[in-house]
């Protein structure tokens, strides 16, 4: 027989939404309940996702910049890669950050239980563990359940050479061979980092263009360099078929304006996007809406259409990036507690983490042009940055969309290496309204790639000196 107990705040998943959410209402005065079906805490990005990726893309990082410094005059003898010692280093980082968060938990009183999590009602969960089975019930939830990746109909499941973003990081070879299926940013990713870690690498993207959430003048450069770098680039093609072949490998087919080509390669990483995890959680067995692509509706406060559930992350909605989910979750808490609290960012910045990096943040370009909104850009190419040719870098690009009439920042996008890093002062100059003379009169160390910065600003006002524009002539 199940076991009952209530609960102050019932915290389902514990990603980097789920655990901002327990720990903000624990600061708050409440008792919450962290519940996930893992047994270390962090959820996807932190355990399978973002932070061994991004461990992973700077050992590839470091490879490569090593082996760039030939045309500076250094050149190292070729690298002895011990995948073991590799999977060791990125499994520490892991386990460094998971227990920080169990330990930070625990600082707060909250009350973690490794189970599976499934709504029985509109205020009750079943909990079901190894240990058996209970029932918890609830004055408020946040439903912080994530995403899983999606799949392809037709290509086989359980066969090893078939990888997911999960099973890639595993590491557990370096194949010869490797086909991306996909050419997001999850898919460039790791094609980056097993490109770098010795496999031959081709990506097959069904869309004509790579990223194509990303505007075209910043996605050119990584095109450019990945066409170097992997074996083949297949746009606009659709894959067909997947078989295993003997004895070992897969056979595919893949379909580009009518015709076929077949290729073998010894393992496929499938990385088409990523979906709810909406369909595990028993919500049918509650009055909670889910729109048509699986998604939780909620509304400013994170509140669902039942008055005391809420939802962040993955599963309430595009994008689904993990800064987005740690905001919202501080948004549920504090709405919980009483406090004034609504999610009302302007901007939510997004990084691809390859080589070079490409951030936006605000409104692109494209989608300017899609949406008609008027508006002015001013751009600053990095091979007129004296920090970007020292690095040996010289493909760089920052270009900042001002509103046509105001001359504020709607949009900021960068492609070069650390854009990820620079992206946050693009947020927090749509955040605080600047202008373009805002960005231009602030005075930005040199030489540095953040410059580049107050550079396009002042390409846009005309009081650039680092580039010689043209004057453009007037009657």
């Amino acid at each position: 027989m199940s076991s009952k107990k209530h609960i102050d705040v019932l915290v389902i998943g514990s990603g980097p939404g789920g655990y901002a959410a327990a720990f903000r209402a624990a600061d708050l005065g409440r008792d919450v309940i962290i519940v996930d079906k893992d047994p270390t805490l962090g959820g996807v990005c932190l355990n399978r996702g973002c932070i061994p990726s991004k461990t992973l893309l700077h050992i590839a990082k470091v490879l490569e910049e090593a082996d760039s410094l030939k045309k500076m005059g250094v050149s190292f003898t070729k690298p002895k890669i011990d995948i073991d010692a590799v999977r060791d280093w990125k499994s520490k980082v892991v386990t460094q950050l998971s227990g920080g968060i169990a330990q930070m938990a625990k600082a707060r009183n909250v009350k973690t239980i490794q189970a599976e999590a499934s709504f029985i009602s509109n205020n009750e969960v079943e909990l079901n563990s190894d240990s058996g089975k209970q029932i918890l019930t609830f004055d408020h939830c946040i439903i912080a359940a994530g995403s899983s990746s999606s799949a392809i109909p037709g290509i086989p499941k359980d066969n090893e050479n078939i990888l997911t973003s999960k099973t890639a990081l595993d590491l557990k070879k370096i194949p010869k061979k490797l086909l991306v299926i996909g050419g997001g940013y999850i898919g460039l990713e790791m094609g980056t980092v097993y490109s770098a870690l010795g496999s031959s690498v081709s990506v097959a993207e069904f869309l004509p263009t790579l990223l194509p959430g990303a505007d075209a003048d910043l996605v050119k450069p990584l095109a450019r360099k990945l066409k170097k770098e992997f074996s083949n680039i297949y746009l606009s093609t659709k894959i067909t078929k997947v078989e295993p072949v003997k004895p070992n490998g897969l056979s595919v087919t893949m379909e580009k304006d009518g015709s076929s080509i077949t290729e073998k390669f010894d393992q496929v990483l499938v990385s088409v996007g990523r979906k709810p995890n909406t369909n595990k959680l028993g919500l049918e067995n509650t009055k909670i809406k889910v729109d048509d692509f699986g998604f939780i509706s909620v509304d400013k406060y994170q509140k669902t259409n039942i008055d005391n559930i809420y939802a962040i992350g993955d599963i309430a909605g595009n994008p689904m990036l993990a800064h987005k989910a740690t905001h919202e979750g501080k948004v549920a808490a504090e709405v919980i507690c009483g406090l004034p609290a609504a999610f009302d960012a302007k901007a939510i910045p997004a990084v691809i983490f390859t080589d070079p990096e490409i951030a936006w943040v605000g409104i692109t370009e494209k989608e300017a042009k899609e949406k008609s909104i008027p508006y002015e850009k001013g751009e600053f190419p990095w091979a007129a940055s004296g920090k970007s040719l020292a690095l040996g870098r010289n493909e760089g690009r920052t270009k900042i969309i001002f509103d046509k009439d105001t001359k504020r920042t709607i949009g900021v996008g960068i492609v070069g290496p650390n854009a990820g890093d620079l992206i946050s002062e693009g947020a927090l100059a749509i955040e605080m309204g600047a202008d373009a003379e805002d960005i231009s009169l602030t005075i930005h160390p040199h030489p540095t790639l953040g410059e580049t910065f107050a550079n396009a600003a002042e390409v846009f006002e005309g009081t650039v000196t680092d580039l010689y524009i043209p004057k453009k002539k007037t009657g």
